[in-house]
């Protein structure tokens, strides 16, 4: 059974650092993966569905939800680890319900926790602008 924790947070909040440090400090158990770098990992496999994501990345388009969760359920099933990170998703409540519904339907994957890693508007401008 995959345990599934969600990472969310405003851009500039740590979420990507955090998931990643704590993926860093228990190797044997944990694996931490980006929406936007699995996007990205199947737009440079060739795919065809990294074709088709390519299509709405190169148009400045949103990747429709349906994309994005098949890209996910998939990474999480293929994961090397039992527990798994995944930050920058959902980004809304729409995007969350969705995930819900098919997890509903999945066995294997059992969504733990969404962690909201929070930061003031000063600290996470600091980060992004430096």
């Amino acid at each position: 059974m995959k345990k599934l924790f969600l990472i969310i947070g405003a851009p500039g909040s740590g979420k990507t650092t955090d998931a990643s440090l704590i993926a860093e400090r228990h190797p044997d158990t944990i694996v931490h993966y980006s929406t936007g770098d699995m996007l990205r990992e199947e737009v440079g496999s060739g795919s065809e569905l990294g074709k088709t994501i390519e299509s709405y990345i190169s148009k400045g388009a949103l990747v429709p939800l349906n994309i994005i969760i098949d890209t996910l359920i998939s990474a999480i099933k293929n994961a090397p680890k039992d527990i798994v990170l995944i930050d920058g998703y959902p980004r809304s409540s729409e995007q969350l319900k969705a995930l819900d519904e098919i997890l509903e339907t999945e066995d294997g994957i059992d969504l733990v926790s969404v962690l909201e890693v929070r930061v003031s508007a000063a600290v996470a401008q600091e980060r992004i602008l430096g």
